[in-house]
């Protein structure tokens, strides 16, 4: 038999329905729309951006830590040395999250802090960093890591004569003189 409160995985139900209730209380005074997770007590939340057009975030509330998650782009197709370390420096200025990469090289801003520490000024400040690291920096990672891709894009529109507006940003590396 097991404890008030504490199911048969031993979680205590509690914490997490605190941490849950707050990052939902949050959620709603700030008006970020969310929706449920795969996951008990994720939250995944879209945030708009400049460079990257928007974010998905993942946040779940666990019993003893919230844990983060924010896809920032795919496996490079090339330069991959001078794309993870472009990220690994970056790393250096991320306070409590980091940049990390999946088993197939996709590049995720993750995060993992302890549930007693997570209020509403706290998740206001690690949206602001998520928000910050997925796109402040996603027209370099796109120059690294996909600048043959945009090259042959770019050929292929102008030779068709099609918008250039989703490339504009990338005009001084790909125009031909």
């Amino acid at each position: 038999m097991s404890e008030p409160g504490v199911n048969q995985q031993g979680v205590n139900e509690q914490g997490v329905n605190e941490l849950a209730a707050s990052i939902e209380e949050f959620l709603a005074d700030a008006g970020i729309e969310w929706e449920p997770g795969a996951r008990d007590g994720e939250f995944v939340l879209t945030l708009p951006g400049e460079k990257k057009l928007k974010t998905v975030v993942s946040l779940v509330a666990g019993q003893d830590a919230l844990s983060l998650s924010a896809f920032v782009i795919r496996n490079p197709d090339e330069n991959h040395e001078s794309f993870y370390r472009y990220l690994l420096r970056k790393n250096l200025r991320l306070p409590g999250l980091a940049y990390s990469v999946d088993k197939s090289g996709d590049v995720y801003v993750t995060g993992r802090v302890p549930a007693r520490g997570v209020d509403a000024a706290y998740l206001d400040q690690v949206l602001g960093v998520v928000l910050e690291a997925a796109d402040a920096h996603f027209n370099e990672l796109l120059a690294i890591g996909f600048l043959t891709s945009m090259q042959k894009e770019w050929d292929w529109r102008v030779s068709r004569g099609e918008s250039l507006r989703n490339l504009e940003a990338f005009r001084h590396l790909l125009e031909h003189d």
